[in-house]
């Protein structure tokens, strides 16, 4: 806060420099060069002749350039002035002696008021913009002295722990990784009683999981926990276009650190500057980011012992950090942050409700039953939608339906009122969705239908949404097909009603591929391949895998395509039976949405109980999105 009051001060005072200078200008414009270049006072060397035949100028003063003078009839108050530009006229001097006009004499300097002006503003002007343009350098540079010389300077923000405003209760859905920041915050607080049997403080503590978990409020309420200073750093604010600012800055964060020892340094996304070093000849390597990691690691466990500093990192990519950066005595602690299991969703969207309004109904462990695979990130977007929604609404609480709104509009997007489709394709879109919902519904491997939907919602012309009855961490084989069978049934529908499939189940095919990929190649389920893993041992939070291993052969990767194709082709098999021995109900549930559009769950199970067709219990929930 102080800095940002002298930043506000240093701001005005640079403003009330401009202004002052541009009243300066302003006046100096009106009082001196302002009679000189006033154009009312302007007249044509003829109509001066013509005055002075007629005796109405009473004085002339005579320059090297310019006539100036008085008329005739003028009053000290109030002269009448002219001036002119002079041109070469040899009888103007006996003129003005003929009619007895006082006459008068310039000496006129080579160095005049102009000329000086001329000058002396450019010079003042470069001169001013040398100073802000320093000024802003050494603003961006981290402030302080140095200009140019103060790139190296880490840009680190230090800030007290308890200036943090963040602590353990305000983290939700964490709770391993909070019992082992709690042993972190008491290494910082009371070293001694860790050290009396010979322990050494951890040096650094690595969080990784997927995005939007939560590591970097982690590391925040750590700090806030310790009362520590806390020094945070974006990895990619260390590499500069300049060779070696990386290391320099480095260095400069530590040295601060130490200063302020007991303290955290944190850097978020280390990833950017931790990935692993290649080979001496390797194409794509990056000296300056390989200087900047060394720098790093000898800082971390070099010579010089960092006493009562704790290096904290945040990473959603584990598998690219160099070996020698996870390796005991640097980062000595890695500490998983996974999403949260329905426990900890309840704590997060409870942390998030605090300053909403909610309505009597609405039930936050019936929120988070619905939300299975949401992350921290994901709820506190879906409770600021749902409060946005209610507020669109002209509500005056958050309703149970306007969290159903928001999920919707989350996990399958906006609804476009301007897709309008013509009738022959919102019947293959019904079709298309009925057959999603009809096979989703009759497998027991898939999940219970939750709502089937032809209205447009961000690139989808439908949705079909399923509702895990509870958080699953393990699937069989059987399951797995089901869940493929499943996504084809929209397309098998399309194929079975109208002879030939459309292009609206390029990303169910897309979804089935994958997932036949990840059975044959990490789940070994393929009977001819056997149970043996050919899938790269890279694990990924932020993408899909990298594909093969690098030892599978061409034959075998062969194989794999083969056995890829045929379980998709079973699951077509499988869902084309189902949905041609239950043709009847596919109609109609086809032409109930081409009518009203939507289907939930508590419709859907009436028509199953009206064509006596047995299925999974529609009633009971958790929506995630399965097929468009």
């Amino acid at each position: 806060m102080e800095n940002q009051n002298k930043r506000k001060a240093r701001f005005k005072l640079s403003n009330g420099y401009l202004i002052a200078l541009m009243i300066a200008l302003a006046l100096l414009q009106f009082f001196v060069l302002g009679p000189l270049f006033n154009a009312d006072n302007e007249i044509a060397y003829s109509e001066f002749k013509i005055a002075l035949r007629e005796g109405e100028i009473a004085s002339a003063t005579i320059g090297m350039d310019q006539i100036t003078g008085e008329y005739i009839g003028g009053s000290e108050d109030e002269p009448r002035v002219f001036s002119t530009v002079r041109v070469e006229d040899p009888d103007l001097i006996e003129d003005l002696e003929r009619q007895g006009v006082e006459i008068h004499g310039v000496v006129e300097s080579e160095f005049s008021l102009i000329t000086v002006l001329g000058w002396v503003l450019p010079i003042a002007l470069m001169i001013a913009f040398y100073y802000f343009i320093m000024k802003r350098m050494r603003t961006d540079s981290g402030g302080g002295s140095g200009g140019l010389f103060s790139f190296g300077k880490s840009k680190a923000k230090m800030i007290r722990g308890e200036q943090s405003g963040v602590t353990f209760q305000d983290v939700g859905g964490a709770g391993q990784a909070v019992m082992e920041l709690r042993e972190v915050t008491q290494f910082l607080k009371h070293p001694d009683q860790y050290q009396r049997l010979g322990g050494k403080m951890p040096k650094g503590v690595l969080l990784y999981g997927p995005p939007g978990t939560g590591k970097t409020l982690l590391a925040r309420a750590t700090a806030g926990e310790a009362g520590v200073p806390f020094f945070s750093m974006s990895a990619a604010e260390f590499i500069e276009m300049f060779v070696g600012v990386g290391a320099s800055r480095v260095r400069d964060l530590f040295d601060q650190a130490k200063s302020q020892a007991p303290s955290i340094i944190f850097i978020d996304e280390i990833d950017a500057i931790g990935g692993q070093r290649g080979g001496v000849n390797v194409a794509g390597r990056n000296e300056e980011r390989e200087q900047t990691l060394n720098q790093l690691l000898a800082e971390m466990d070099g010579f010089e012992a960092n006493t009562g500093v704790i290096v904290m990192a945040a990473t959603n990519r584990p598998e690219v950090l160099d070996p020698a950066l996870l390796r005991p005595g640097r980062f000595d602690r890695r500490i998983a942050v996974d999403l949260p299991d329905i426990h900890g969703r309840t704590q997060i969207l409870i942390i998030h409700t605090r300053e909403v309004i909610l309505a009597p109904e609405v039930n936050v462990e019936t929120i988070a039953r619905i939300t299975p695979g949401f992350s921290g990130a994901d709820l506190a977007n879906l409770v600021n939608e749902a409060a946005l929604t209610a507020s669109r609404r002209r509500k005056d609480s958050v309703e149970m339906a306007d969290f159903d709104s928001a999920f919707e509009r989350v996990v399958a997007g906006s609804e476009r009122g301007s897709a309008a489709m013509n009738r022959r394709e919102k019947e293959i879109v019904a079709y298309h969705e009925a057959g999603h919902a009809l096979v989703g519904s009759l497998l027991p491997g898939a999940d219970p239908v939750h709502k089937v939907s032809i209205v447009p919602r961000g690139q989808a012309l439908g949705y079909t949404m399923h509702r895990p009855t509870e958080d699953r961490y393990l699937l069989s084989e059987n399951e797995l097909q089901d869940r493929l069978a499943a996504l084809l049934g929209g397309r098998v529908a399309e194929a079975i009603v109208f002879g030939e499939p459309s292009t609206g189940a390029a990303d169910d095919l897309t979804k089935a591929t994958d997932l036949a990929h990840r059975m044959v190649t990490e789940y070994g389920m393929s009977a001819i391949l056997g149970p043996v893993r050919l899938a790269s041992n890279d694990s990924t939070y932020v993408g899909p895998s990298t594909g093969l291993h690098a030892r599978v052969s061409p034959k075998t990767a062969a194989l794999v395509d083969e056995e890829t194709r045929r379980m998709v082709e079973q699951a077509v098999e499988q869902a084309w039976k189902l949905l041609e021995e239950h043709r009847p109900l596919l109609n109609a549930i086809a032409s109930r949405l081409c009518e009203h559009e939507t289907i939930d769950s508590r419709e859907l199970q009436a028509m199953f109980n009206e064509y006596g067709t047995p299925s999974q219990d529609l009633a009971r929930a958790t929506p995630v999105l399965a097929g468009g």
